[in-house]
């Protein structure tokens, strides 16, 4: 179960340019790329109302939501490109027996579909749940467990693949297996404390470790 913008997708240009359009637009300043980044992982309403140094409960959210999902969804891959050793994941894992892939993210919904839509990998996935699916966004175990519960596995069965602390905790809430991704937009520190099973430097290493796990000799495999 992967995790997208940080994990799958190196998105930060569109969401940044995105983002500082709907604050240029409402008559606030522009936010530096490096404070935007540091925001994104916790769903739209928290990246609008947090560049905006306003409550997520403020009146004038809806509107900076309006605005970023408009600009974002006619301008989904100016800048987007794959994460390091994504593609070639996709393909390996989707080449192993008994293997379905899902995505589970905090991105809106509508901007996820416009994603996966225009990169042409939405029948890749068996189960996408996105952002607003659920009432709570990840941390939540929430939106794993319905996830799973698309694909028909149990979530001892499931590993989460993310960049983000809010992956792993889910991943933890939710009891299934976490791999934390280094590459993506947490630090690694921040990355290691939330407490995966394991860590890697980038997608490249994720086939590998996924086939260790499930041969019936390995220590450490799939509970």
């Amino acid at each position: 179960m992967f995790d997208l913008d940080g994990t799958l997708l190196d998105s930060r240009g569109d969401i940044v340019a995105a983002i500082n359009h709907a604050l240029l637009t409402t008559g606030r300043s522009p936010q530096p790329a490096q404070v935007i980044v540091r925001l994104v992982g916790d769903g739209t309403r928290a990246l609008c109302a947090r560049a905006a140094k306003i409550p997520e409960d403020a009146p004038e959210v809806e509107e900076l939501i309006r605005l970023f999902l408009d600009y974002y969804k006619a301008h989904p891959l100016d800048f987007t490109r794959w994460a390091k050793g994504a593609l070639e994941a996709i393909e390996a894992l989707s080449s192993m027996e008994n293997m379905t892939l899902g995505i589970c993210t905090n991105k809106h919904r509508s901007a996820t579909e416009v994603v996966l839509r225009a990169l042409g990998i939405e029948d890749r996935f068996g189960a996408i749940v996105a952002g607003g699916d659920t009432k709570e966004p990840k941390p939540h175990a929430a939106p794993l467990l319905l996830a799973a519960k698309q694909l028909g596995a149990t979530p001892a069965a499931v590993v989460m693949v993310g960049d983000g602390v809010q992956d792993i905790l889910c991943a933890r809430s939710a009891g299934t297996w976490a791999v934390g991704v280094e590459s993506g937009f947490s630090t690694v520190e921040a990355l290691v404390h939330a407490g995966p099973d394991v860590t890697v430097r980038d997608l490249s290493m994720l086939p590998g470790i996924v086939q260790r796990w499930r041969e019936p000799t390995t220590k450490i495999k799939l509970r």
